[in-house]
């Protein structure tokens, strides 16, 4: 009987497995509220899917207006250089064409009257 433990004891082993498992159970209830769900997860997963979606369409966008901003530029320059190409032509024949038209007579003028 002296290998047998006493009643004390084994209320005392008792208690302590009990408080074991209170704390194994609260451990355990932690543990399932951080734990999300499936349906959780999924929507989660479906707004991150839709983010992303929204981002690639603005980044799109964007492009697009930054190519058509380039193709409105370029096109601008272009005008801008025909505008230049137009200017020099009417300086050339509002300036320079009819002062050789006055030098050409002054010659044949100055041949004319030698011959």
């Amino acid at each position: 009987m002296a290998d047998e433990p006493t009643l004390g004891e084994v209320v005392r082993r008792l208690e302590h497995v009990h408080l074991d498992l209170k704390e194994d159970f609260r451990d355990l209830a932690g543990r399932l509220d951080s734990k999300v769900s499936m349906e959780r997860y999924q929507l989660e997963q479906q707004a991150g899917q839709e983010r992303e979606r929204q981002l690639a369409e603005r980044l799109r966008a964007l492009e697009e207006a930054r190519e058509k901003e380039r193709e409105e530029a370029e096109a601008e320059r272009r005008r801008t250089a025909d505008h230049r190409r137009q200017d020099r032509r009417l300086a050339f024949t509002a300036l320079v064409a009819p002062v050789l038209l006055i030098l050409l007579q002054v010659y044949l003028n100055s041949q004319g009257a030698g011959a």
